[in-house]
């Protein structure tokens, strides 16, 4: 398992007139998020695309539970708990500075082959940086 946590800020523009976190806005946390899990791996967006893999969203979940607000700090803390194959998920979970938890989310993407525009397995350079979380 990899766990990683992240602070983000409310802006306000990311807020509706009442100063709460406009709904859209939880999947641009959840990228912060796994962005940054990957890059704590050794591993970015660009290479992995400089590599030939893109990875692309399939599936979004989100639970609202309580709701951030303007100028909050938020903590975002992001889990893969299975090594990726064809397909990586992510777990997200934002609390506020008090601790409290606003937000549950799930991300699951997978690898496609940029030439082929088809899916394949995880690269070995990805493989390689999960690899040590997920020994038996």
């Amino acid at each position: 398992m990899v766990t990683i946590e992240t602070t983000v800020r409310v802006r306000y523009s990311e807020t509706d007139q009442m100063g709460i976190v406009y709904y859209g806005n939880y999947a641009q946390y959840y990228e912060v998020g796994r962005v940054e899990l990957l890059r704590h791996l050794g591993m970015s967006y660009r290479e992995l695309e400089e590599e030939g893999t893109m990875l692309p969203v399939v599936k979004l979940e989100c639970k609202y539970i309580r709701p951030a607000k303007y100028d909050d700090a938020l903590r975002i803390v992001t889990t893969i708990d299975e090594m990726p194959s064809t397909r990586i998920t992510f777990k997200h979970e934002i609390f506020n500075e008090e601790n409290v938890l606003l937000n549950q989310g799930q991300v699951t993407l997978v690898f496609v082959d940029i030439k082929s525009g088809r899916p394949r397995k995880a690269p070995a350079s990805v493989e390689s940086i999960f690899a040590p979380h997920f020994a038996v």
